[in-house]
């Protein structure tokens, strides 16, 4: 199974969208979005989506009321952190990064998934970790996300037009 990772969109409608036919591309059955979306219209190209989306809200996420409504259709944004299992990978899910080494050596999590410094981390080992830096591409000129094979738990770094 493969599974997309995409970080602090910052409503830059342009590479959202190819993240999404990258993901759909790779056949990705998964999306994982760590959080500052921004704004609910984020959800438009997000919708186009053929895999499952989960997310969380992240700092700059102001309406997250009307961001839960737009989602409704797409996959659900959790508050905080959200724990998951899927085909056979136990992860968490968050924004900030809170405890990552913590959770990496807790041996409860094969893989901790996090956004917001808008840098890129990616560490393999029993537990793999990702931030797939920033799809918005505004703080570092980079716009990228990751594709993960559960496979093989590698996380492919994809650079994005910006």
């Amino acid at each position: 199974m493969k599974i997309g990772i995409l970080s602090d969109t910052h409503d830059r409608l342009p590479v959202i969208e190819q993240a999404v036919e990258r993901f759909n591309a790779e056949e990705v059955e998964l999306v994982l979005h760590a959080g500052d979306f921004v704004s609910p219209f984020t959800a438009m190209p997000l919708a186009k989506l053929d895999g499952e989306f989960v997310g969380v809200f992240g700092n700059n996420d102001g309406d997250r009321i009307y961001l839960t409504r737009r989602f409704e259709t797409i996959g659900p944004i959790h508050l905080g952190y959200h724990t998951f299992e899927s085909d056979g990978v136990r992860g968490v899910l968050m924004h900030e990064p809170k405890s990552i080494d913590a959770l990496v050596a807790s041996g409860h999590y094969d893989l901790v998934v996090y956004g917001h410094t808008h840098e890129i981390d990616l560490r393999e080992g029993p537990c793999v970790v990702v931030n797939p830096g920033e799809a918005c591409g505004y703080l570092s000129g980079r716009a990228t996300v990751v594709v993960l094979d559960t496979a093989t738990m590698k996380p492919e770094l994809i650079d994005l037009r910006i």
